[in-house]
């Protein structure tokens, strides 16, 4: 059985989340004709439990490559909504007025000038942030709350919807003609003359290029392929309020004011294996931290939790490489679906259909943690 009998893909991409379609999306503007396998609802679905951050700031300490890759796909944001606007009908909301990481003691605020400053130094100044007292931050932020004694700001900061990111990428591509392929869990890939064939429970589809894009999954894929990418789940937790008021214009690391008038409160960051449920304790901590910043938000119901699992590597950061024992074969696995989003389109996308890698790609082949010795354990 074949997934695409009518015309046979350029490209193969593994994994249907953000990652995978907005892989896809560029790939097919890109002119490549492609098709996605997607495990389906019953996986562990990232890109429906994330925070719709597009953010800058912070990101890259000890690796500055992940700074100015994070950095390059925020400034290729406004492209990326447009054309997906063009593309879908679909106003993913996206909003980058800048972003604040409140923080709570001196010490927090003396951890974040250091981190930003260093920041700022290895990029060449190009890496703007200022750091605000409790007087400055209430003249940006009237509603913070006395227990918050200042924060970062950089201009570099947004956020958008991303349940409308996932619909609107799903949409754009389809429409480009990419073939979607639901409840399609891949579980073999085999190289074979001219290409691969990814083997799943509905059949098999074969293509000369294949992006493993699948998430935790990557992990029992990508040695088949050559590849390595050791990623684990990393759990993490959300609230969600009513409608209220607008009070908040700016995204915060913790608390943001959605697009419909929702507050989110995040997020967590547990080691807890497969486990994708909400426990009350850290829930519980999470709403304390967010009416600290807030109070006004006290008396705010809350209408939804939920919990999701990260894709962790061992170092945080993502994992690109395109595989030198089986070329036209390429790992993509990142906990930033959001942010990397339009780096992924626009950059990523060409790369894989042919063109130079991103230079700043260098930085995370996965074989880095066979050199480190970094190898996770299956349990």
């Amino acid at each position: 059985m074949r997934g695409h009998t009518a015309e046979s893909p350029d490209v193969l991409v593994v994994g249907g989340g953000l990652v995978g379609t907005a892989v896809a999306y560029g790939l097919a503007r890109e002119g490549a004709r492609v098709t996605v396998l997607d495990e389906g609802d019953g996986g562990f679905r990232a890109s429906r439990g994330n925070f719709g951050l597009v953010w800058v700031q912070g990101k890259g300490y000890g690796l500055s490559p992940y700074a100015r890759w994070s950095r390059s796909s925020a400034q290729r944001w406004p492209a990326l909504a447009a054309a997906l606007l063009e593309d879908s009908g679909v106003d993913v909301s996206l909003r980058q007025p800048g972003g604040f990481h409140l923080c709570f003691s001196d010490e927090e605020l003396a951890e974040r000038e250091k981190r930003l400053s260093t920041l700022q130094a290895e990029l060449g100044g190009d890496y703007p942030y200022q750091l605000l007292d409790a007087k400055a931050l209430r003249e940006r932020l009237p509603a913070v709350g006395p227990a918050v004694v200042g924060a970062s700001y950089t201009p570099m900061d947004g956020h958008v919807n991303p349940l409308k990111l996932l619909r609107a990428l799903h949409q754009s591509m389809q429409r480009r003609g990419v073939t979607l392929i639901g409840s399609s869990q891949i579980s073999r890939i085999a190289p074979e003359a001219g290409g691969f064939a990814a083997h799943g429970k509905l059949g098999v589809w074969r293509a000369p290029r294949i992006v493993l894009a699948a998430g935790l999954g990557n992990r029992a894929l990508a040695p088949q392929l050559g590849l390595h990418a050791p990623v684990a789940p990393n759990r993490g937790q959300i609230l969600v309020s009513e409608r209220v008021a607008p009070f908040l214009h700016y995204p915060t690391i913790n608390v943001r004011q959605t697009d419909e008038g929702s507050v989110q409160f995040g997020d967590s960051m547990e080691e807890v294996g497969f486990n994708d449920f909400t426990t009350t304790d850290v829930l519980s901590t999470i709403a304390r931290r967010g009416v600290r910043a807030f109070p006004l938000l006290k008396e705010v119901r809350l209408v939804r939790m939920w919990a999701a699992l990260r894709v962790y590597s061992p170092d945080g950061f993502p994992i690109y490489e395109q595989s030198s024992q089986y070329p036209g074969a390429f790992v993509v696995t990142c906990h930033s679906g959001v942010t990397l989003a339009a780096a992924h389109a626009l950059r990523v996308a060409p790369w894989i259909a042919g063109g130079a890698m991103p230079d700043e790609l260098d930085a995370f082949p996965g074989g880095r943690f066979r050199a480190a010795g970094q190898i996770l354990s299956d349990a």
